[in-house]
């Protein structure tokens, strides 16, 4: 009988991990969208034309009185949004973590970015600070929801089952954002026959990402569980939040391993998150690529990520997760070594180096969000994807605004997109010198056999 209900309870147990694991994924497939429809393919291009129509003779927008090149204000926007969401993450984080309820700070910032992201649907004519406002909002509503879903994983996936998790995770993401690019780009080729017009057409797809957004947040909000802490262990989570941020980052001081991750996180994914949000930018600006042929390309990227993430996945059971992830920056310097030499108005070419992203984009975020899930400290969990989250989107300005730099100064976007290699090759020699199997002795978790 002892064992018999031993059994019932390890299976009811799994069943219910296995139901929570399900309504983690549709998170991915709810708020992929925003990256995939808004930030990628339509708002970079139709922002700057919007800015461009309001910009004076010399090609300059003044908000706030600040001279800015009409063809950088989206890039420095990205830049604010996720200075904004480095002030808040770790508050947020430290927060969900003394007093367990994550699940109604992931509601909260997930609907505020759905509702800034619906909200580009007034952006027309030359409102381009609005655009830029909705656009910080939404972005850094984001990054600090991303941080609160990443935080999940090590209590929903045990050591040997994080990899295969996080992956599906991503690849729930990338089919969303295929099936609804799908959508989008027979709206936007077709415009015409809809009776809209063609602005008209990239407002609508802008809204309906926020729309789609906040509708499947609704079903992790129902399956995700939060974890209680003891009675009379949350007095902690009413400190100030500057004490709270600043004890975050002592406590992180004593794990200078699970730090070195960061750091080549921080640096290799930076150039991830530039490449994915103005590779837009770079295909209407520098090649003269139609929105068209950008969203076919987008989709390419979305549909071959779906297959780059397990793939990746199943690489890293026989290579492990390191190695797999080292392989894949050694990729990423290659396109876009490739990138700057691709010519003027050949889509096919932009295609080529398309799919060359999505065979690795998925697959390289995927591994290491689960590979620095075994490097934080058991209770921390939503404290250090804070940090994470920082590497992930939130210290993410860097990339943007090295791209704006150059472009302002050098009037090149080839001379930008180059200048993103230095994040993938130094992030390579960082993360190459981290002992990851040490750092995760360190952090207190079980070592998996293949890491």
């Amino acid at each position: 009988m002892g064992t018999d209900t031993v059994r019932t309870d390890a299976a009811d147990e799994a069943a219910g991990r296995r139901r929570e694991q399900r309504g983690w994924y549709f998170y991915d497939w709810a708020c992929s969208v925003y990256s995939t429809s808004v930030l990628t393919v339509f708002l970079g291009p139709y922002l700057t034309e919007v800015a461009k129509s309001a910009a004076d003779t010399d090609g300059y927008v003044h908000p706030l009185g600040i001279p800015v090149r009409a063809g950088s204000f989206f890039a420095y926007s990205v830049s604010l949004s996720v200075i904004l969401a480095v002030v808040i993450m770790p508050l947020v984080g430290a927060a969900a973590d003394r007093t367990g309820r994550k699940k109604p700070l992931l509601g909260a910032a997930a609907y505020v970015g759905a509702a800034a992201t619906a909200g580009l649907f007034f952006l027309d004519g030359d409102r381009y600070f609005l655009g830029g406002v909705l656009l910080i909002v939404a972005n850094a509503a984001q990054s600090v929801a991303m941080m609160l879903y990443n935080s999940y994983l090590p209590q929903i996936a045990p050591p040997e089952e994080r990899d295969a998790v996080s992956s599906r995770g991503w690849a729930f993401g990338y089919a969303a954002g295929s099936l609804v690019l799908v959508a989008n780009l027979i709206l936007f080729t077709a415009h015409d026959t809809f009776g809209v017009s063609e602005g008209m057409a990239v407002r609508i797809c802008l809204a309906s990402a926020g729309l789609w957004w906040g509708a499947f947040t609704l079903i992790p909000l129902r399956r995700l569980r939060d974890r209680r802490i003891p009675a009379g262990e949350t007095g902690e989570a009413t400190a100030p939040g500057l004490r709270r941020l600043a004890a975050t980052v002592r406590d992180m001081r004593r794990h200078p391993l699970t730090l070195g991750f960061l750091l080549a996180y921080l640096v290799y994914n930076d150039g991830i998150q530039t490449v994915i949000s103005q590779a837009s930018v770079y295909g209407s600006e520098e090649l003269d690529l139609e929105q068209s042929t950008l969203i076919v390309a987008v989709l390419l990227v979305q549909i071959l990520a779906v297959g780059g993430a397990l793939g990746m996945g199943r690489l890293s059971r026989r290579y492990g997760a390191k190695r797999t992830i080292l392989g894949s920056l050694v990729a990423w310097t290659l396109i876009l070594a490739a990138g700057y030499f691709l010519p003027a108005g050949a889509p096919v070419w932009f295609f080529v180096l398309a799919s060359g992203i999505g065979l690795v984009l998925g697959g390289s975020q995927a591994l290491s969000r689960s590979l620095f899930s075994h490097l934080v400290p058991p209770g921390k969990e939503a404290e250090y994807f804070s940090a994470y989250e920082m590497s992930d989107r939130g210290m993410s300005w860097l990339g943007p605004l090295l791209f704006g730099l150059t472009y302002q100064l050098t009037g090149s976007y080839r001379d930008a997109i180059i200048s993103l290699v230095v994040f993938f090759v130094l992030g390579f020699a960082l993360l190459a010198r981290v002992p990851v199997r040490r750092a995760i002795s360190d952090a207190g978790n079980p070592v998996p056999d293949r890491i």
